[in-house]
């Protein structure tokens, strides 16, 4: 992997992400495992809390003077370098025992994202990038393979991944988007993280939510970016901070902003 001045903290986050992958998959389709409803109705385990908590701890030790976002405990600290964190991404499915679930690790410095690392430990996989680093996927830092967006530049021959189309219709796009997953060759809905990373993987060549905040996408975006694809919102916005995904193979980037757009 090429050398990078974030390199120390891609290894940090490979430390964070084995030690939280040993405590969500002892508590994956756990017996005992504790579910509950946040007041924005999504469920919340207490895996979920407890990965964010374990995360939180070491960076305190290792990342002192950093900031951390976390979905389940907010923000601590002032810093231009901010961890940001979604212990659980698919909690949804981490509860019904499907193994699409996730944990987000991600660093913005000076307001960009410069480091990406998704682990999912129950598909045994694991895709991470850096400014200048590459993005890559594989067991460990040292024994990786490195991610390339594909090279499909119509959308007769593209595959989408998204996620509930209930979203799409909340946000008075639905029937923009309806349309746009007709003109393509496929249409899956992978959801969650795992659309951006078969972005990232060249397997899919679109990714796109209508709602996201910031902790679902800043770990995604250096992975995607430096795998050769585009991040925006869907108004066009560079990175994770405009509310809303598009993640392409950069070939078919403004073809797609254009046809969800709203209509004056």
């Amino acid at each position: 992997m090429p050398s990078s001045r974030f390199a120390d903290d891609l290894r940090l986050a490979h430390v964070l992400a084995d030690a939280v992958d040993q405590l969500t998959m002892s508590r994956f389709k756990a017996q005992d495992l504790e579910v509950s409803t946040k007041p924005d109705l999504t469920e919340v385990t207490d895996a979920d809390r407890a990965a964010e908590q374990l995360v939180r701890a070491q960076l305190s030790r290792s990342r002192s003077r950093d900031q951390v976002i976390g979905e389940e405990f907010g923000s601590t600290g002032a810093s231009p370098r901010q961890w940001v964190i979604d212990p659980i991404d698919g909690t949804a499915n981490f509860v019904r025992g499907v193994p699409v679930w996730g944990t987000l690790i991600g660093l913005i410095e000076d307001g960009k994202p410069v480091v990406g690392l998704v682990s999912a430990p129950a598909l045994n996989r694991r895709w991470w990038g850096g400014e200048d680093a590459g993005a890559w996927t594989g067991s460990r830092i040292n024994s990786a393979t490195r991610l390339q967006v594909s090279s499909v530049s119509s959308l007769a021959e593209a595959s989408l991944s998204y996620s509930s189309l209930d979203a799409w219709a909340e946000q008075g796009r639905l029937r923009q988007m309806l349309n746009l997953m007709q003109r393509f060759w496929r249409t899956r809905a992978f959801g969650d993280f795992w659309s951006y990373m078969l972005v990232a993987e060249g397997a899919v060549d679109v990714a796109c939510e209508p709602e996201l905040a910031l902790h679902d996408m800043a770990a995604l975006v250096p992975i995607v970016t430096e795998a050769g694809g585009r991040f925006t919102s869907l108004d066009g916005e560079p990175g994770p901070f405009g509310g809303s995904a598009v993640a392409t193979n950069s070939r078919l980037h403004e073809e797609i902003l254009a046809a969800l757009a709203v209509e004056e």
